[in-house]
């Protein structure tokens, strides 16, 4: 019998001294559970990705550092094996270091192994770092346990579909007992599913039992979602850590048969096939993500712009339940086009959620600027660059408030009207970090009824659900003037934007809107115009804050388009 702690922690990317610390707390608690040997996340050490502090040289000696005194805090479990990830200098031709995964006991290095697969695709970029590990099996044994050991990607390719190596392969040929398989997997809709099917796969052909250990945590875009898991021999799920929270487990492997058991014997609970609901999802990722990206940037409290619109509501929404209602603001700012609904739908709201709301008209700051362009320019100021001015003075206002009581900003735009540049630079892009940039906008209008209907009342007032969306820049102005209806328009940004990496049935959805629009003249011109659209853009969205990351492909690191290109003839 081999006893294991599966140690699911929330590593902080550079605080080499505080992932020790979490890293010894669950060894200790590994020890008192009697495990043979402890399992953290990839890069464990540093927290994945530390980017390019890599070539920074005080960081280097820090990493160096930290991996002295992570031998030495071995030593206080003497009898425990860990597993751990880090950055590992190498010498010779090629990068600097490696992605290592390295087993200590006692104050000893045990064995090191290299990542082989270094993926370079979507948020990804290793290879900028890291040389590629020679392509061997290590095999590490625990009593009588053979225990094959690899990291992430080295497990994504058992199909041999986009590397030459196969590193799973290499290490069935070396019949090891058990798999480990230290993991960041950053999460988006449907990762976990398909975390299980592609390891289920792998597990069932070569016969081989697997232990999946990942991160959890958010770092700037990325969110890590955790559920680690272990597979019998068959690939099926006999285990499944905590979603968005950390969890020290410790399990029972019998090698005999393959299977393993919780730490008193007892069967382990089954795993349901299907995770969270796609809008519980959404929900849990933009929380804990806006949670720790607020704490590691130093910020205990957010200001968000409330328009009275759904964008607003549900940042809102989230941004109380990540931080708490009292350490949330709203400031109202309406301007001679806006609506009374704009004010009024934000106190309701702001009472629902317990939250402070601030009005601060913005009616003579914008007549104050447009008296003065007309005195200097000859000219009076109109149209876009009208509608625009309104949106940087509220942009400004809410950096002024910022800077002024030391609150994080939140955006409030969404996926739909980032992608075709339906916001107005420095304004309603200010900010430090957007909580809904990754939904499209028929999925805010989702994410905003299963919120209503978790809290069993109407947190998020139905007036504002049901409105015609509108930027009020303009005297009678709706979205459905500049855009296609969102249902419309969703499908073919989901097309265009993300393509391959929708799940299945949204894949198949949108691609089936999109035949039937190039059916028609119109329909084709559409297409084309959404095309533009988004390629004019990118401008827009490269200097906008990032944005967390919950779909397939999200802007920012996961898609690099040129601004200055010729995108479509």
């Amino acid at each position: 019998m081999l006893r294991i702690t599966s140690a699911q922690i929330n590593p902080t990317i550079g605080d080499i001294a505080g992932n020790i610390s979490q890293m010894l707390a669950a060894a200790r608690h590994a020890r008192d559970e009697q495990a043979d040997l402890v399992v953290f996340p990839e890069m464990s050490l540093t927290a994945y990705y530390p980017g390019d502090l890599l070539d920074d040289t005080d960081f280097q000696v820090r990493v160096q550092t930290g991996l002295e005194q992570l031998k030495l805090a071995t030593r206080e479990t003497p009898h425990l094996f860990w597993v751990v990830g880090a950055p590992v200098r190498r010498s010779g031709v090629g990068k600097p270091f490696y992605n290592a995964l390295l087993v200590l006991k006692n104050g000893e290095l045990v064995l090191q192994y290299a990542k082989q697969l270094l993926p370079t695709y979507n948020i990804f970029d290793e290879r900028r770092h890291f040389e590629p590990g020679p392509d061997l099996a290590r095999v590490l044994r625990v009593g009588d346990v053979q225990i094959g050991l690899m990291i992430c990607e080295d497990g994504w390719n058992d199909g041999a579909q986009d590397y030459a190596v196969n590193p799973f392969q290499r290490l069935a040929d070396a019949a090891p007992d058990l798999v480990i398989s230290i993991n960041a997997s950053p999460s988006n809709v449907g990762k976990r599913e398909q975390r299980h099917s592609v390891f289920g796969q792998a597990c069932a052909r070569h016969k081989l039992p697997l232990l999946y250990v990942n991160q959890i945590g958010g770092h700037d875009q990325l969110v890590y979602d955790g559920a680690s898991f272990a597979l019998d021999a068959q690939g099926s799920v006999v285990f499944e850590a905590k979603r968005f929270e950390e969890d020290v487990t410790t399990l029972v492997f019998d090698p005999k048969t393959q299977s393993f058991t919780a730490r008193d014997g007892v069967a382990l609970p089954s795993v349901p096939r299907e995770g969270l609901p796609t809008m519980e999802f959404y929900r849990r990722q933009i929380v804990l993500g806006l949670r720790d990206y607020a704490r590691r940037c130093g910020f205990a409290k957010a200001v968000v712009g409330s328009s009275g619109g759904i964008d607003s509501a549900l940042t809102l929404v989230l941004a109380a339940e990540a931080l708490g209602a009292n350490n949330v603001v709203g400031i109202t700012m309406p301007s001679k086009f806006s609506s009374a609904g704009s004010v009024s739908d934000s106190v309701a709201l702001c009472r629902n959620l317990g939250v402070t709301l601030v009005e601060h008209p913005i009616a003579s700051i914008v007549a104050a600027f447009e008296t003065g362009f007309g005195a200097a320019f000859g000219q009076p100021l109109k149209g876009i660059a009208l509608e625009n001015l309104q949106a940087r003075v509220r942009g400004t206002t809410l950096m002024e408030y910022s800077n002024s009581f030391g609150h994080l900003l939140l955006t409030t735009g969404n996926k739909s009207e980032v992608s075709v540049g339906y916001c107005t630079l420095y304004g309603d892009t200010n900010g430090g970090l957007g909580l809904i940039g990754d939904l499209y906008k028929t999925e805010i209008f989702e994410l905003c009824r299963h919120l209503n209907a978790s809290a069993g009342r109407e947190l998020i007032p139905f007036g504002i659900i049901n409105k015609a969306p509108s930027a009020e820049l303009a005297p009678g102005q709706k979205d459905s003037d500049s855009l296609p209806p969102y249902e419309l328009l969703d499908g073919i940004l989901k097309h265009l934007i993300e393509g391959d990496r929708l799940p299945p049935w949204e894949r198949e959805q949108a691609d089936a809107q999109l035949a039937q629009l190039r059916g028609s003249a119109e329909g084709h011109a559409l297409i084309g115009k959404i095309q533009t659209m988004i390629a004019r853009n990118e401008y827009k969205r490269r200097q906008a804050p990032p944005v967390l990351r919950l779909r397939g492909r999200a802007f920012g690191s996961g898609r690099q388009v040129p601004i200055a290109a010729v995108h479509y003839a």
